[in-house]
């Protein structure tokens, strides 16, 4: 594969270029060589480890998990079992962020619920939103 320059990268993955920059800053992206005009040059193993952090953080991970799964591709020969710890983990906070959400949507559905329209002078959603 032909080197890209960020734009092309950025084109090719999805990902805002300030994000690239971004990633490269905080050290989920290795640093890249240049061109003699100092343009960033990405080859494929950028290509294949950008992919994989854009889909990553589609599916919520964060950026320390994410650091943690790049450290074991980094080791060279990462074992399915300690990928998978890691992403157990991600979906143990997940399914505990849906309960979070649902105990949301209830009480937001009772706020609804309990206003009675244009008419009514003092509007139960704002005293709810006032309580404490």
């Amino acid at each position: 594969m032909k080197a890209l320059g960020i734009g092309a990268l950025s084109h090719l993955t999805g990902c805002n270029i300030e994000t690239i920059r971004y990633y490269e800053k905080i050290g989920l992206m290795t640093r890249t060589g240049r061109t003699a005009g100092g343009h960033r040059q990405y080859g494929t193993e950028q290509v294949k480890r950008l992919f994989l952090i854009v889909r990553c953080r589609q599916l919520g991970f964060s950026i320390d998990e994410i650091r943690l799964l790049l450290t074991l591709v980094d080791g060279g020969n990462p074992s399915c079992s300690e990928v998978k710890s890691v992403t157990e983990d991600h979906l143990r906070d997940v399914r505990q962020k849906i309960t979070d959400l649902r105990k949301l949507e209830r009480v937001l559905e009772k706020m609804v619920a309990e206003c009675r329209g244009p008419e009514v002078p003092d509007c139960p959603i704002i005293e709810a939103l006032y309580a404490t």
